[in-house]
């Protein structure tokens, strides 16, 4: 399992559309957006893709001019816990 922090800085005018395609990606969340257009970003591992390759995606969304991790957590899970998917808690 891998957890990234992302501080990502996009240029204003592509702001709004930026959010909304980093938020739409799976394993991707904008917690926060700063008056300048800089975003704090979570990026995590998913069943099919690994958060290092959707970070490396985010920086082809157009109008991002950086983006810098800040963050790092990798934790091994055990070999049945990695093959199934995690259930919503009740």
């Amino acid at each position: 399992m891998n957890i990234c922090g992302c501080l990502v800085h996009v240029a204003p005018r592509y702001a709004d559309a930026a959010a909304a395609d980093m938020a739409a990606r799976d394993g991707v969340e904008v917690h926060a957006r700063s008056e300048d257009s800089r975003f704090v970003v979570v990026v995590e591992d998913t069943p099919q893709r690994m958060a290092s390759e959707a970070i490396m995606d985010l920086h082809q969304i157009p109008g991002v001019v950086s983006l810098t991790l800040t963050y790092h957590h990798f934790e091994q899970l055990p070999e049945s816990a990695a093959r199934q998917p995690s259930m919503p808690a009740t």
